[in-house]
């Protein structure tokens, strides 16, 4: 099996869910939550995303490693980052994002849900809408 197979490949003992085209697959590791997020090749967060939670931006702390693929972030203050596998991601709430290329991106993000900000102390990293 290739390496990109490999983060494609079902994965036992997880919960598997689809959102916006968006496949997650996760468990819970005590209070946190560790995630196989995989971005289809033509995400955009603003399109696929944006009319199913109802809020201009995305709303939530992404905290974790991109395995493949490209990111672009942009944010409500017009400043952007673009994410190239492998990187360590950091990326606070109040963005856009979408899937750079051809192929799709995948990463594994650790999160607390709605606390993820709090728990890791990335308050004071940016102030967003």
């Amino acid at each position: 099996m290739s390496h990109a197979d490999s983060l494609m490949a079902p994965m036992l003992g997880t919960e598997h869910r689809e959102v916006g085209g968006v496949q997650l697959d996760f468990m819970r590791a005590g209070a946190a939550r560790i995630k196989r997020v995989v971005y289809p090749a033509d995400f955009r967060w603003s399109r696929n995303m944006k009319p199913l939670v109802g809020t201009e931006y995305c709303q939530h702390a992404h905290v974790g490693f991109l395995a493949q693929g490209q990111l672009h972030i942009q944010y409500a203050d017009g400043t952007s980052e673009t994410f190239t596998a492998p990187q360590m991601v950091v990326i606070t709430p109040g963005h856009d994002g979408w899937v750079l290329g051809n192929e799709p991106a995948v990463m594994i993000e650790f999160d607390f849900e709605g606390e993820t900000m709090q728990r890791l102390g990335l308050n004071n990293l940016r102030q967003q809408a």
